[in-house]
């Protein structure tokens, strides 16, 4: 670990090339905190199985790839897939939870996670997998950074499909009721606004998100039945350091997470990435309990 510290340091090109790669990883990372801050917000629910969603929409474009078909496509298809799960989800279960305490949502939520996982190993099997795509990599600085094409394409797609959303949140009537219900649902309710409709295009926008952001996971990393925990974490971490409501404080910290996963897998190992991520969200949320008892205790 100290050698390979050194070796960064020694090396800013090095520390430049992980810090690029990471940002246009990071940009998943976003699309993921993005639909959990969506329900969290809207509908007070801590979504736990957000990861099964984005394994799930890894799966498409997997099969499309395998099947012969561009997994770019995938996107698209995954997109609208998980759109169909995610809103018969909300109607088998979810609605059940709505205007309850946040730890119900997380049991119930979980409990989804667990029968997502188990039907994606029983139906793709727990091999892991990745999704061919074609794409090359282009060499800068005499090779010293390198730049795969389908991080860049990930990364433009993912723009793409944030400034989407931005956009229906902002100017479709749909998007501008999501937006008051968050604001306060009784008003919302009183304004003739149908809440329970907003809720399952809400929880079903964000599995559609998911889904999109995980068929570009499954042409970068590879993907697996189990492997969905990864992603609600990181997603979880990203809307507690960005805060709710807050899409500038979601950008950054998702991609400042990228960069910082990719610099800490070389300084301390592949094998420790999950674990730095982990270890982060530990960290800030003590954090967060200290800040919350100065204030406390200040207010006093």
């Amino acid at each position: 670990m100290i050698d390979n510290l050194i070796l960064l340091l020694e090396n800013p090109v090095a520390f430049v090339d992980l810090a690029i790669n990471g940002v246009l990883i990071g940009a998943i990372f976003v699309l993921v905190a993005y639909g959990m801050a969506l329900v969290w917000g809207v509908m007070n629910i801590i979504n736990i199985c957000q990861g099964e969603f984005v394994i799930l929409g890894g799966f498409v474009a997997f099969y499309f790839s395998k099947w012969g078909i561009n997994p770019m496509l995938g996107v698209a298809a995954a997109f609208v897939l998980l759109l169909i799960v995610g809103w018969i989800l909300y109607r088998l279960v979810i609605f059940r939870i709505v205007d309850r305490d946040l730890f119900t949502s997380i049991l119930a939520t979980f409990g989804i996670s667990i029968l997502l996982s188990q039907t994606m190993n029983e139906i793709f099997s727990a091999d892991v997998e990745i999704a061919r795509h074609g794409l090359g990599t282009w060499s800068l600085f005499d090779g010293r950074i390198t730049l795969e094409q389908i991080k860049l394409a990930a990364f433009a797609l993912a723009m793409v499909i944030g400034l989407a959303l931005v956009i229906y949140m902002k100017n479709s009537r749909a998007g501008q009721a999501i937006r008051a219900t968050a604001q306060n649902a009784r008003a919302a309710r009183i304004m003739g606004i149908d809440t329970n409709a907003v809720y399952a295009r809400t929880y079903a926008l964000n599995a559609a998100i998911c889904g999109a952001a995980g068929a570009l996971v499954a042409m970068i990393f590879t993907i697996q039945a189990y492997g969905g925990l990864a992603f609600t974490v990181r997603g979880f971490l990203v809307v507690i350091v960005a805060g709710l409501g807050n899409l500038p404080g979601v950008i950054i910290a998702g991609l400042s997470l990228g960069a910082a996963e990719q610099v800490a897998s070389f300084v301390f190992g592949l094998e420790y990435q999950l674990a730095f991520v982990f270890g982060m969200l530990v960290l800030i949320v003590i954090y967060r309990q200290i800040r919350l008892g100065f204030r406390r205790q200040y207010l006093r």
